[in-house]
């Protein structure tokens, strides 16, 4: 009775942890929504909305700009309140020590950023912007293995029968892939918050070339062009910025096109990892077609807000595959029985049974 009752409450926790990642999911929406429409500073003060309580705000004032900002801060209050939850439960039932540290870990981020989007608003500063939209996507990554190694699947990865000289170097390819698809996520943060207009309006080439000239005489030119337009001035720093987001991006795509093969060649065996694979390659596609949207829609908000959620998921997928590949290669199953704080499915079948 005791174990039924306990793998219910397993369940419940994986269940909850998993709804933690998707409402962390559609705050980096919210978030890219307010940083894509331009209204990040729409309520000026911080913790307060316009002098109010926050959750006691007007909804007859939840208009325009304040909108976007208003439900991203009741978003990201409500993403707060689940980690809380979420850390105490593992803290409480979960007997792996990792685990619960990773609770711990992720109640200290989420504290960070909600310390961080306050000081976006009260000192006014783009940098701080940046890293507040990077370490919510290292958020969501770690809420992402906190739900994977909450779950039942988890442990039947212990039982995957692959080749660990096979599989070692799979787990270096995808995790060199995820830290790209981090960086990749850091460049488009670092854009986006320049809050200016596209500094290259066609794809796939840029300003009428493959590789862009960004020469004074040419820039001038350009920005001649932009300004009869009431387009904002660009740099050789924004240009190749967003030139090093495309190359990077097809980079990425190569890599992850180049896993999928790997792993249908030398990870058979995981049939889970195999369709991880084969969706991420999807995803890949969908994401450099939202990418090329992006910019010939001129930064439509709801077409980059898809794309900065394209990106979210595609770091997730990711970390995932990261996780699992980890997983596998690290079983031990000619391991000693497990001690008290250890994973039971870490532990050879016979002390299992």
């Amino acid at each position: 009775m005791n174990s039924g009752n306990s793998a219910r409450s397993t369940k419940w926790l994986n269940c909850f942890a998993w709804l933690t990642c998707i409402a962390t999911l559609l705050l980096i929406c919210s978030g890219g929504m307010v940083t894509s429409k331009g209204v990040g500073l729409s309520v000026p003060d911080w913790p307060t909305t316009f002098g109010y309580n926050m959750f006691l705000f007007p909804v007859s004032k939840w208009i325009g700009g304040i909108f976007f900002e208003h439900t991203h801060r009741l978003i990201a209050s409500a993403v707060g309140f689940l980690t809380i939850i979420l850390a105490i439960w593992l803290w409480r039932s979960d007997p792996r020590r990792w685990v619960r540290n990773l609770g711990a870990v992720a109640l200290s981020a989420v504290i960070l950023q909600g310390v961080l989007g306050g000081l976006r608003v009260t000192m006014l500063k783009d940098e701080i912007g940046i890293f507040h939209a990077c370490l919510a996507q290292a958020f969501l990554g770690l809420l992402i293995v906190i739900a994977l190694v909450t779950s039942k699947f988890w442990r039947t990865l212990a039982n995957s029968v692959v080749d660990p000289k096979k599989i070692a170097p799979i787990t270096t390819l995808v995790i060199a892939i995820t830290l790209a698809i981090y960086v990749q996520l850091a460049l488009g943060a670092t854009m986006r918050h320049q809050h200016r207009d596209l500094a290259i309006l066609d794809f796939p080439t840029a300003n009428g070339a493959w590789i862009p000239d960004s020469s004074a005489t040419v820039l001038a030119r350009i920005n001649a062009w932009r300004d009869a337009r009431g387009l904002s001035d660009v740099t050789a720093f924004q240009i190749w910025l967003q030139m090093a987001h495309r190359f990077l991006a097809l980079l990425i795509a190569i890599a992850v096109v180049a896993f999928c093969v790997r792993v249908g060649k030398d990870a058979q065996g995981v049939t889970a990892l195999k369709r991880l694979s084969v969706f991420w390659v999807a995803l890949v596609a969908c994401q450099i077609t939202l990418g090329a949207w992006t910019i010939w829609s001129n930064k439509a908000a709801d077409v980059a807000t898809a794309h900065v959620a394209g990106g979210a998921i595609m770091l997730s997928f990711g970390v995932s595959i990261s996780a699992i590949c980890r997983r596998i290669s690290h079983r031990r199953l000619d391991r000693a029985p497990y001690q008290s704080g250890s994973d039971p499915s870490d532990a050879p079948q016979h002390v299992v049974a």
